[in-house]
């Protein structure tokens, strides 16, 4: 929880100066030199009735300020400690924080940035120290010195200087139930265990037995690893634990309640709240399966079902587009609306998405946004690196209505790389449309396969509809169906592999699914077996579909081959493949065990 602290300049009554205030100042921004000391007036900690103790043991943890005798105030390279006075006038919840000799000048009306901090080390009060709780919070004074405050580099103004603090540690709050097998919980012992040693910070802390059966602690912010011992109970002659499904992430300045019950058998929870401070409301109801467990070393999310997948996507449309995912499970989505993940150029997709050679069922978009897929929007120009791996689509149905749709099984528009993904379905969209992305820019496709029916209208492939500048295709193929119905005004491109291809190279790929086209243009119709348009060399290419011709409109003098079945059979083509791409020092390569060649990467 934030804590406002207001703090005005020139105070006379404090410190005997001149009755004159900063509204009959001069117009201009420069102030005396010495004559306008800053004083703090802090208000805002957060308020609870909590059990009364003496004043030098109590802490803001309380909800007052009593026992916060000073704080280290930062100003520019200069670290002063300030003294805070409080009254039991409003019962502790403000204080004034001033120094009598060599406080602070306001110098002008500009802006300042001000830390300030509590506690702080005596013997070198200029660095804010570390969170370090102890070990033994059972006392309810080492339960509240343990509590960490800041505001760190704020920006205050003169006409209205205001100061927000922070809670630096997680406060976390356990509530035991008797289960099956006790009548009560009364006497027990509760220690949070398997916690961060990071800043020396103690590995287990025994709690503070607040009130009742209802025990608390806190600690430096970290995240307690799924499936450890996170809450270990000692009742009568039994050891219990309790170890989270999921990551248990605690994060500064909020407070975290479990409601568990101990049970002969063990410990089992009933439920949990996260929200503030003092109250831990918000987020209520029955324990959660959030479908994830999150590795903070490594900045990644591990998905084992579909609501997992949903709320990753949510994570990523909500800011965090640069984690990485990682599946351990086949995801079924049937029967869900999905949004896809990276809503667009400004909100892109920049992690490593490893779907670890699963099956994601029944994806079902339908949108009247730009960019629709598995992805709407993967990597940017800043960040290509993005990259999407080892994921079979199955049954996908992808609509994307926005009159400038992109859209595809893997990604809508993608500046990443994509490698062994294979889509099956149907995809639907409008300017660029293909079964594994709708347009790829400056990054390979590589092993990748669609057998999705794909329909579009401008440019429209087998497995991508478009590939411009630095894009390349290594070993892939479409066996789905295209169609395109044409714009009346537009120039058209459509192939059975790539709608408009002017990547930089294509290599070891075919087509064999039919590619037709409803409606007529003014524009340029380019349509072919295998390509609509061509700018690039091609090599090692074969398609067999509807069409006698491969490439609609072909700018290099390169060819794609049709596998008619006698002079050139599948075997063949294989062998051709396999050969170039055995040159261009690829890992993947072509088999033929059924009608059809397939990949393996070796």
């Amino acid at each position: 929880m934030r804590h406002r602290l207001f703090i005005p300049a020139a105070t006379a009554l404090l410190f005997a100066l001149a009755a004159c205030t900063q509204d009959e100042l001069a117009d201009d921004s420069r102030l005396s030199e010495g004559e306008y000391p800053v004083v703090i007036h802090a208000t805002g900690l957060s308020v609870e009735a909590t059990p009364q103790a003496a004043s030098s043991t109590r802490a803001a943890v309380d909800g007052d300020w009593q026992g916060v005798t000073s704080v280290a105030l930062k100003i520019g390279d200069a670290v002063k400690e300030y003294t805070v006075t409080t009254t039991d006038a409003d019962g502790y919840k403000s204080a004034t924080l001033s120094r009598e000799n060599d406080p602070y000048y306001w110098t002008s009306r500009d802006p300042i940035t001000v830390s300030a901090w509590w506690p702080f080390d005596n013997a070198d009060i200029t660095q804010m120290p570390a969170v370090k709780v102890p070990e033994d919070q059972s006392k309810l004074a080492d339960f509240q010195k343990s509590d960490f405050i800041s505001a760190e580099n704020r920006k205050v103004e003169f006409s209205n200087p205001t100061l927000e603090f922070t809670h630096r540690t997680a406060r976390v709050a356990i509530e035991l139930k008797p289960g099956t097998g006790f009548t009560s919980v009364a006497g027990a012992t509760v220690s949070l265990v398997s916690l961060s040693a990071d800043n020396g910070n103690p590995t287990a802390i025994k709690t503070y037995n607040a009130s009742g059966n209802t025990y608390e602690a806190l600690t430096a912010p970290q995240t307690v690893a799924a499936g450890k011992p996170f809450v270990k109970v000692e009742l009568g002659s039994g050891t219990f634990y309790f170890r989270p499904q999921n990551n248990v992430v605690l994060e500064a300045g909020n407070r975290y309640t479990y409601t568990v019950k101990v049970n002969a058998t063990g410990l089992t929870l009933e439920g949990c709240t996260i929200g503030s401070w003092v109250d831990g409301g918000g987020e209520s109801g029955e324990a959660k399966d959030l479908g994830y467990i999150y590795d903070s070393n490594t900045n990644t999310y591990t998905v084992y079902n579909a609501d997992g997948l949903m709320n990753v996507a949510e994570l990523v449309n909500g800011g965090k587009t640069d984690i990485n995912i990682t599946l351990t499970a086949d995801i079924d989505l049937t029967g869900k609306g999905w949004t896809p993940i990276g809503t667009d150029y400004d909100n892109s997709y920049t992690g490593t998405f490893d779907g670890g050679g699963h099956t994601i069922t029944g994806l079902t978009v339908t949108t009247n946004d730009e960019y629709a897929g598995l992805f709407g929007y993967l990597g940017n120009f800043n960040n290509g690196a993005a990259t999407v791996k080892n994921v079979v689509m199955d049954g996908i149905q992808i609509t994307c209505n926005h009159r400038l749709g992109y859209a595809g099984g893997v990604a809508g528009f993608s500046w990443g790389t994509i490698e062994n993904c294979s889509v099956s379905g149907s995809i639907s969209g409008t300017v660029s449309v293909g079964g594994v992305v709708g347009v790829q820019r400056d990054h390979p496709i590589t092993g990748c396969s669609s057998s999705a029916t794909v329909k579009g209208t401008i440019n429209v492939g087998g497995v991508a509809g478009q590939t411009i500048f630095g894009a390349t295709l290594t070993a892939c193929y479409a066996t789905g169906n295209v169609i395109i119905e044409i714009d009346r005004t537009q120039n058209i491109s459509g192939g059975g592999l790539v709608g408009f291809n002017d990547g930089i190279s294509l290599l070891s790929c075919y087509a064999t699914g039919n590619v037709t086209s409803t409606g007529s243009s003014t524009g340029y119709v380019h349509i072919g077996g295998f390509l609509g348009d061509n700018y690039i060399t091609v090599t090692a290419c074969y398609w067999k579909n509807n069409h006698e011709q491969g490439i609609g409109y072909n700018r290099e003098s390169t060819k794609v081959t049709k596998v008619d079945g006698s002079v050139v059979t599948w075997q063949k083509a294989v062998d051709a493949m396999n050969t170039a791409l055995q040159n261009a020092g690829s890992e993947w390569r072509y088999e033929l065990k059924g009608a059809l060649p397939t990949l393996r990467k070796q």
